[in-house]
């Protein structure tokens, strides 16, 4: 199916799921507005946004299932592979958060519908970063998704720490977006364009690779989405920030949020900035302190979901090898590898506000000891997480590093291949202790863990997550062959394009 951007019918059909997003969002802030005052409320709001992602995630399905393309150069949205595969795993992200947040918002006497709206907001503007065939186009979707989170995260107004997460946040979101845009200008002063494909064709064409214009430009560029998905030195905002916000909400900024800006920033190198000086030697830089600092400060926290913001630091520098590389094997090991974090740290995030009460963040990694008695399914999932997030096969994190060390060995980047495994060795000492804890430790009282409830549909997401570990850790295939597709149409375009002209991506 070929869509032309100069009709406004195949526009409107290019922005499907966006508008059927848009739609339910303004169903919802009615339903909102007209009932907000119970825990039954409450249910209605969040069964609505589940109807409202699984409707968006059937217009992306009837996309790509007609192999929707842009005829000719597209300019402010993209119709690939790419953006198809990002918004399925935006939604699935923020169905599973969904479902986690029915009995913790209840439990937490946390009556606010408009949680869910927010939610909704977050998740169509991740779906505009990665979509976005304009830097401006990008900023605005980051911008609309970070708003919402700035309220999410300080949404429980009864607690201090709560508030200070959303300050923090709000302060530094700010400050990064500030960064981020005047990259952009920069940017625009070199090449006297925001498109990306454009960008790529005058990079190319008229030699400006070296350019001081846009060698800052492209170096703010990344200092904004080093800020965004959380890079060493730029994540001081991250454990302060998802320690203090509600758990389903520090789960969704630490997969959805973390690969809504992963994405955008691999479109916005991988079709506008490949070929300018700077990029590859900053990503390097920011992939090897990352995964080294991450890493590094995890293993000195005993706080279960301290030590997991800490985690989430250091897997986004197994990311950054993955963008680094550069290459269609970097790709594919990129997007598999977004799939299963999401997968494994969402359900981790679940397990500790099931444990957890009053935003969790007193509890500590020995309060753990014994669940296995207890609690024996609780405590495997929870272990397999572990284990997942640590690389052990057969998990989905195991394929996931295996794929990221094949890409950065490729593109002959045998330091951060090597930084890989031994940061994942480092990443045992804070992860299996965990796991020892569990299985290996008396429970301190018999009704230690009698408190732990976990309602019927965060039992639905936690066996989601789990059965999606084991699945791609066994049969990463299917999930890797998408990948390669959705990964090999982010590409720059060529350096000359005759005018009225332009090559549609690739397909299926």
């Amino acid at each position: 199916m070929r869509l032309d951007f100069g009709n406004p019918g195949d526009l409107l059909r290019a922005l499907l799921p966006e508008l059927v997003l848009s739609g339910w969002i303004m169903v919802l802030l009615l339903v909102v507005g007209w009932r907000h005052r119970t825990v039954r409320d409450l249910r209605i709001a969040g069964w609505l946004a589940l109807a409202a992602l699984a409707s968006t995630a059937l217009a992306v399905f009837w996309l790509w299932w007609n192999t929707a393309r842009a005829e000719g150069l597209a300019t402010m949205i993209a119709v690939d592979d790419f953006r198809f595969l990002t918004a399925w795993l935006f939604l699935g992200a923020a169905a599973l958060t969904v479902l986690l947040s029915f009995d913790y918002l209840e439990r937490e006497e946390l009556l606010v519908p408009e949680y869910y709206v927010l939610l909704l907001l977050a998740t169509l503007g991740m779906m505009f970063v990665s979509g976005g065939e304009d830097l401006m186009v990008i900023f605005l979707g980051l911008e609309l998704m970070s708003v919402a989170l700035y309220v999410l995260a300080g949404i429980n107004r009864k607690s201090a720490r709560a508030a200070e997460a959303a300050l923090k946040y709000f302060l530094i979101g700010a400050f990064a977006s500030g960064f981020l845009l005047y990259g952009i200008a920069f940017v625009f002063g070199a090449t006297g364009t925001t498109n990306l494909a454009l960008i790529a064709v005058q990079i190319g064409s008229l030699d400006l690779a070296r350019h001081p214009l846009l060698l800052i430009g492209t170096a703010l560029v990344l200092v904004g989405f080093a800020f965004k998905v959380a890079a060493v030195p730029f994540h001081m905002w991250a454990p302060d920030v998802y320690d203090g916000a509600p758990t389903p909400v520090t789960g969704f900024m630490a997969t959805g949020v973390k690969a809504a800006a992963f994405a955008g920033l691999f479109r916005v190198i991988g079709e506008g900035l490949y070929h300018a000086g700077v990029w590859r030697e900053v990503v390097y830089g920011l992939a090897l302190v990352t995964m080294i600092g991450g890493n590094l400060i995890a293993l000195a926290q005993r706080s279960l979901k301290r030590m997991l913001a800490y985690s989430s630091v250091a897997h986004a520098g197994y990311l950054l090898v993955a963008v680094a590389a550069g290459s269609s094997a970097g790709a594919a090991a990129f997007l598999f590898y977004l799939v299963a974090y999401t997968l494994m740290t969402l359900a981790a995030f679940a397990l500790v506000a099931a444990k957890g009460r009053h935003g969790e963040s007193d509890v500590l990694i020995d309060d753990l000891a014994g669940l296995s008695r207890q609690r024996p399914w609780l405590a495997f999932l929870l272990a397999l997480c572990m284990l997942s997030l640590l690389g052990f096969p057969p998990t989905a994190g195991f394929v996931g590093k295996w794929y990221i060390l094949l890409a950065a060995t490729e593109a002959g980047y045998g330091l951060l291949a090597a930084a890989v495994v031994l940061t994942s060795v480092v990443s045992a000492g804070y992860y299996l202790p965990v796991v020892m804890a569990l299985y290996m430790k008396p429970e301190p009282s018999p009704d230690a863990h009698a408190g732990i409830r976990v309602g019927g549909p965060a039992r639905a997401a936690l066996v989601v997550a789990a059965v999606g570990l084991l699945l791609f850790g066994v049969r990463p295939n299917r999930l890797l062959e998408l990948s390669q597709q959705a990964g090999a149409v982010v590409r720059p375009a060529p350096a000359v394009v005759p005018a009225g002209a332009g090559s549609p991506p690739a397909g299926r």
